[in-house]
This record gives C-alpha cells, sequence and structure tokens, in this order.
C-alpha cells in the first residue's frame, strides 16, 4: 500500500525497548520504509536488550541508553516524535511472582512516566502498546476474543493489564491516540533464547541446537497459537496508521493452534535432529499456567486489514537458520 510506505517515510519515531527482540525486527523493517528511528533501551541484562540484533542497522538509528522509568529521559526523547511503539517491559512471569515491586515499576509506573512525557512534550504523537493475552488469565472459553473477561494469574499480568488501560485512558481524557496489540507468543529471529524469560520456544531452541531434550511441562496437550514476528511487525505497524485505531484493543494471534506435544515434534522435524521429554510442572510454574490458549483475532482482521500470514512450519525454519548462523550472539 501507497499509504502505508508514505506513513513512515521520513517520519520521526521512538521504540521503547527497541533493543530487544520485537523492538529491533520492528526498527529493521522501519529503516526500510525510510523513517527516523530512535531506539530506547535501558540494557538490564535481564530483559532482552541486545546490541547484536541491529548490527546491520546501526549506522542508520539511533540509539539512547536510558530506563523508560526515568522521567527526565523520556520528557526529552518524546519530543517532536509523530509515533511511539512502546514495547519495554518486564516479560518474565515467574520473574514478577519473586520480585513483584520491580515488575510494578516497570510495566506500571514506567508506563505513566511514559504517558505523562507525552501529555506534557508531545500530546499530538500515536502511540501503538506491546500488552500481553497473559492478562486473559486461565480462559473461559476459546477463541478468547477481546470480550472476555480479564483475570490473570500472576503480578505480570496484573501489571500488564494496568499498563494496557492507562494508555486507553490517556487516549479517553487527554486525546492522546493510543491503543494496544494483545501480543501472544511472539517468536522469531532476535528473541531471547538463553533463558525463558520472553518465551518457552528460545529455551526449546536452545536446548535442541545444543543437542539438550526439550522438556515440555505436564501432558503436553495444552494448546497455543503463536505469531511469528513479521506479522507482529505488520500488526504494529498497522495498527499505527489505521484511522480509527485510537483507543482500541486487539487481538493477535496465529494461522494454526498445536498442543505443545506436537510442536516439540514439529520443531525437531525442521531441524532434522533432537528429542524432547514430558516432565511434571515445576510448582512455581504450575500455579500460573493457564492451561489451553488461542486467540480471536477477527476485530484486527476487520478493524486494521490484519491476519497472519506466516505458517508455523515456515517460522519454525527461519528462526532455526538464524540461531544456527548467529547463536555466538544470543547464548
Amino acid at each position: 500500500m501507497q499509504s502505508y510506505h508514505d506513513a513512515f517515510t521520513g517520519a520521526n519515531v521512538l521504540i521503547t525497548g527497541g533493543l530487544g527482540f520485537i523492538g529491533s525486527n520492528l526498527a529493521q523493517r522501519l529503516v526500510a520504509l525510510g523513517a527516523r528511528v530512535t531506539l530506547v533501551d535501558s540494557l538490564i541484562p535481564e530483559y532482552g536488550g541486545n546490541l547484536r540484533n541491529i548490527y546491520d542497522i546501526a549506522e542508520q538509528v539511533r540509539v539512547n541508553i536510558a530506563d523508560v522509568r526515568d522521567e527526565y529521559s523520556m520528557n526529552y526523547l518524546v519530543q517532536d516524535q509523530q509515533y511511539l511503539f512502546n514495547l519495554a517491559g518486564q516479560t518474565s512471569h515467574l520473574d514478577s511472582m519473586r520480585d513483584p515491586y520491580t515488575d510494578l515499576e516497570i510495566n506500571c509506573r514506567s508506563q505513566l512516566s511514559i504517558l505523562e512525557a507525552c501529555r506534557k512534550n508531545n500530546n499530538q504523537i500515536k502511540i501503538v502498546y506491546a500488552s500481553t493475552r497473559q492478562i486473559y488469565g486461565k480462559p473461559d472459553y476459546l477463541p478468547v476474543d477481546e470480550r472476555h473477561l480479564l483475570h490473570p494469574t500472576d503480578v505480570n499480568g496484573i501489571n500488564k493489564m494496568a499498563g494496557e488501560w492507562y494508555h486507553i485512558v490517556y487516549n479517553n481524557v487527554y486525546g492522546i491516540r493510543a491503543c494496544a496489540l494483545r501480543l501472544t507468543n511472539t517468536y522469531g529471529p532476535r528473541m531471547r533464547v538463553k533463558d525463558a524469560r520472553q518465551t518457552f520456544l528460545g529455551i526449546w531452541i536452545k536446548k535442541l541446537l545444543d543437542g539438550e531434550p526439550i522438556q515440555i511441562f505436564g501432558d503436553g496437550l495444552q494448546i497455543r497459537d503463536f505469531t511469528y514476528i513479521d506479522d507482529c511487525v505488520e500488526a504494529l505497524l498497522l495498527a499505527a496508521v489505521t484511522e480509527g485505531a485510537a483507543g482500541q484493543i486487539f487481538n493477535l494471534g496465529g494461522k494454526e493452534t498445536i498442543n505443545l506435544r506436537n510442536l516439540a515434534e514439529l520443531l525437531i522435524e525442521v531441524y532434522g535432529n533432537g528429542t524432547y521429554e514430558i516432565v511434571p510442572f515445576p510448582p512455581d510454574r504450575k500455579a500460573i499456567d493457564i492451561g489451553d490458549y488461542y486467540g480471536d483475532y477477527r476485530l484486527a482482521q476487520g478493524r486494521l486489514g490484519w491476519r497472519p500470514q506466516v505458517g508455523l512450519r515456515t517460522g519454525l525454519k527461519r528462526t532455526l537458520d538464524f540461531y544456527r548462523e548467529h547463536r555466538a550472539y544470543y547464548w
């Protein structure tokens, strides 16, 4: 779409969490579209930022090492920006239970800092916030649509829910155009794989490439959907440019659903080697497990013109190929 390209050509774009998995992939796409991109990242080791993620566009973006909890930095950084993709956050569900105050600071207080900075310094900015399907908790019905009740099972889900609704309130009260995308199991190149802080699929891939068995908790029959990173980036861009998206909340999803045992088998098949084992749930994980989940993304399809394009087999192959080549920078 020509209008799609025109929207970002020469535009000033700010990405919080810009050196992380989703932020860096989004930056790659925006640079290709001709945007002037500023990346904000704290590079706190636990949160996924990695300078390697932008090695091929490092000369085409501006990087500011700052914490979104710093109001003074945000007051400066939001000035003159046309778009803000607000991706910074603490994503580990287990970490949120072990250290709830830090999760509160990053996923709640920092969101208010960002929004207050926009209200005071740039109320014309358009914001897309990366929310999560985790706020639904254990589903009451499937597929889960945006009208489903919110009953998160962990501290991270509660704080992400608050962060999402701060954006909607500032849209409704102050006219700062903001919308939210509820992401689900986003995967692909540049994701954190050295542990399970970002997604369990990351540590599965690391174990596979290291010749270790993939561990599946429970019975392996839990159903999930997955969004390949290119599809996620497309949704973020569409949400930013679509008239009428402001004040709205959209589910993302995948082209297919699959249980975890079949996912492990598919991953091993695509890789050409490997094994998996079924192990009991660790108690701390079992306490916050949500069972089956897959999302209804028809609202995004109707309002944004978005639907996932990359199938699971194709996405897994692209992801495995990336880490075969670049594993030294992500282990």
